[in-house]
């Protein structure tokens, strides 16, 4: 006998760190959870996770960017507050000057030294894996 049940999964998300001559670019966040984040979003149906995280660079920043390397996935179930995500992080390259758009207000250049106090999911986590070497 066949039982129904709907199944759950986990959400692709993709990261970016998009490395520029003075730093990294992080957005500031327009919707909740409030604070700074790495430029990203969900990975559309039928759609690259390497695809996915042009697209989201291009929406947030406003930037193409160039894809470096894959950096790191990050699945820990309550790294997002409002999702079970699983994120696949790139590092990318880009030129010319950021601008905020779509789910960004607020769009800044930062280092390891002046990183902003409010940083939201995991990504305080992945910008220190990032700064440290770790992957």
């Amino acid at each position: 006998m066949k039982t129904s049940h709907s199944v759950r999964n986990p959400l692709p998300t993709v990261d970016l760190i998009i490395e520029s001559d003075d730093g990294i670019i992080l957005i500031k966040r327009k919707n909740p959870p409030d604070g700074w984040a790495l430029p990203g979003g969900f990975v559309e149906y039928g759609e690259s996770i390497e695809s996915a995280s042009i697209r989201e660079a291009r929406e947030e920043t406003g930037l193409n960017v160039e894809l470096v390397r894959q950096f790191h996935t990050y699945s820990d179930p309550k790294r997002d507050p409002r999702h079970h995500t699983i994120t696949t992080v790139f590092v990318a390259r880009a030129h010319g000057r950021p601008s905020a758009g779509d789910d960004a207000k607020e769009i800044g250049i930062f280092r390891k030294e002046n990183l902003p106090e409010q940083i939201a999911f995991d990504h305080r986590d992945i910008i220190n894996d990032y700064f440290t070497g770790r992957y």
